[in-house]
């Protein structure tokens, strides 16, 4: 269950960059889906996917309540901090929580260190004296 869905984020992203709903290129992604190395199932529960995707969701609104809010009220300090990466997480989800930092615009991920650490670029309100 797992490896489909590796498969699916993989297409998903493959659709997202290419814009292209044609049988060659679904064909050709497909192709490339099951081409990338690392298509094997690993020990990961359902649970953790399902969290993942429930989170990607709460994402959304979160990026436009940020933009908004940067939009009034401007972000003038910035900082890098390091976010542990969660326990027994697999390229797939480590991509999807990636995706999740980036996501929002306050926060970037600049760096995956591979000893567990993730260096985050955080930009945030100055706070007046």
């Amino acid at each position: 269950m797992i490896g489909y869905l590796n498969l699916i984020l993989r297409l998903t992203i493959w659709f997202l960059l290419t814009a292209n709903f044609t049988v060659p290129n679904i064909i050709i992604g497909i192709a490339i889906a099951f081409l990338i190395p690392g298509l094997k199932k690993t020990p990961t529960a359902l649970k953790d996917w399902m969290q993942a995707l429930g989170q990607v969701l709460v994402a959304i609104p979160q990026a436009y309540l940020e933009a908004i809010e940067m939009m009034f009220r401007p972000h003038n300090d910035e900082e890098i901090i390091m976010e542990r990466v969660k326990p027994q997480r697999t390229p797939g989800l480590i991509f999807l929580d990636i995706f999740l930092i980036t996501f929002t615009p306050k926060t970037i991920v600049l760096k995956y260190h591979e000893n567990g650490w993730f260096a985050v670029h955080r930009v945030v309100r100055r706070k007046l004296p």
